[in-house]
């Protein structure tokens, strides 16, 4: 049997809906093709004086907006084939959720847990060293962000590495996202990708029609939903799921699974794993010995928030669940995917799904850019408009307002809640303009729709700029 691709699954995607197109297919060669790739290994010192060489990756995708735009994993599963692909998905992503950004990923092979904080930060200053000298980062040529095993820290490192060597640069702060909120990162980055997460889900079971025919109610309550890894993603997809009142009856982690067809506290589950290093043998819940056995359970919905092909054509036989929501990048492969739409389980896509985290990242890239903070011009001005208008209310009725709906009424956006306004309006009108593709094109393939809708953007894009001579 051939080795699993994940970069000839996108390719396969890309194809698929290129044939519901009237792009010529010279377009299309070029929308799939990766433009540069850059792989590279380098040399550091371990805290035992030993020397261990890295191996490293940069791809950038598409260059028909720029900056591209992507994040940096670290994993010691990392290949040109998978950062390759991640970044195709990148392009696709951006330009569904009209995110004014090329695709991109970076990745280095290590398996974190093996390196002290101190070889890390050695690591990743080195990584950004490479990436500076071949000018593949920059506020206006690749800003990277956190991906798996990455996060706040180490855009920090990068983020201060890429400034020391372009200190005139203005809006060096900007070539990387997902900072710290010290060093110019934004309110509301940390849990993005999982409240886009929900907002999409939210959005996928508002519409009846498509509910009925999976024989589902309407809405999240009382959906039952398992999720598949409890990282960053993971965990604020669950809690973001569950406070709009979904139950989550199970959660995969690499050491095994815990399941309660009553219900799941997230918020208790993350506490019991801080305090014993293993969501296993929280209170009464059944133990899964291999978490992966979770995927087949019955649900609702499903959340693979983990790694790549998790879902294959091996287990997608055995799949129960309604509906799967992509957190993850790529969980379902190509084939697995055919097996469930014939079985009749509804798809939302990674390009759509987990694209919270790219957009918010989009915000604090502006937010660096222009050097203010959202909301800061017009909160105060806001607060006091809202005070009168309150006062008008008490005015016109005779009566007093309570302290609780005084201050809804006063209270004046902060910059979270914008962020968190603009995340949503993305996700809800994305949802649409895939659904209502879907419906001209007859499709019950929500990838498909979302790929047709990328690839169209993207062709205008190179059209109008005349690529093509």
């Amino acid at each position: 049997m051939s080795e699993y691709s994940f970069f000839e699954d996108v390719l396969g995607y890309i194809d698929k809906s290129a044939s519901y197109t009237t792009h010529p297919q010279g377009l299309i060669d070029q929308i799939k093709q990766c433009n540069s790739i850059f792989k590279m290994y380098f040399p550091i010192r371990l805290d035992n004086g030993e020397y261990k060489v890295i191996e490293a990756y940069r791809a950038q995708h598409s260059h028909h907006k720029t900056p591209v735009k992507g994040g940096i994993r670290y994993s010691r599963h990392v290949n040109e084939d998978e950062v390759k692909a991640l970044a195709a998905l990148m392009t696709f992503k951006c330009a569904l959720l009209d995110v004014p950004f090329g695709g991109a990923k970076g990745g280095i092979k290590i398996r974190r847990a093996e390196y002290s904080k101190n070889e890390i930060e050695k690591i990743t200053r080195r990584y950004a060293f490479e990436l500076i000298k071949k000018d593949f980062i920059g506020p206006a040529v690749d800003v990277p962000a956190p991906d798996y095993g990455t996060g706040a820290q180490e855009m920090a490192w990068i983020a201060d590495t890429y400034s020391a060597f372009h200190s005139d640069t203005i809006n060096a702060s900007a070539c990387v996202t997902g900072k710290p909120l010290t060093m110019f990162g934004i309110h509301g980055r940390t849990e993005a990708t999982g409240r886009g997460v929900f907002f999409g889900l939210r959005e996928a079971v508002s519409y009846e029609d498509d509910m009925t025919k999976l024989g589902l109610t309407v809405g999240l309550e009382g959906k039952k939903v398992i999720v598949q890894g409890l990282g960053n993603v993971g965990f604020h997809s669950a809690k973001f799921l569950q406070e709009g009142g979904a139950t989550i009856i199970g959660i995969a982690e690499y050491d095994g699974g815990i399941y309660d067809p009553e219900g799941l506290d997230i918020e208790e589950v993350a506490q019991h794993r801080r305090d014993t290093g293993s969501i296993l043998n929280f209170k009464n819940s059944q133990k899964i010995e291999t978490g992966t056995d979770l995927l087949e359970y019955e649900c609702d919905i499903l959340v693979p928030a983990a790694l790549e092909n998790q879902i294959t054509e091996e287990n997608a036989p055995r799949i129960k669940a309604k509906i799967i929501g992509e957190a993850a990048n790529g969980p379902v492969s190509k084939n697995a995917e055919e097996i469930l739409l014939k079985n009749g389980v509804m798809i939302i896509p990674d390009i759509y799904l987990n694209a919270g985290g790219v957009t918010v990242s989009y915000f604090e890239w502006l937010k660096n850019l222009s050097r203010m903070s959202f909301g800061k011009l017009e909160k105060r001005y806001d607060y006091l408009n809202n005070e009168r208008l309150a006062n008008a209310i008490e005015s016109a009725s005779g009566q007093k307002l309570s302290n609780s709906q005084r201050d809804a009424i006063i209270k004046g956006a902060s910059e979270e809640d914008l962020v968190n306004s603009g995340l949503e309006e993305a996700m809800v009108n994305a949802y649409k303009e895939m659904r209502e593709t879907a419906k001209k094109h007859n499709l019950f393939d929500m990838r498909t729709a979302a790929f047709i809708l990328a690839i169209n953007k993207i062709s205008v894009s190179y059209l109008e700029q005349g690529i093509f001579p």
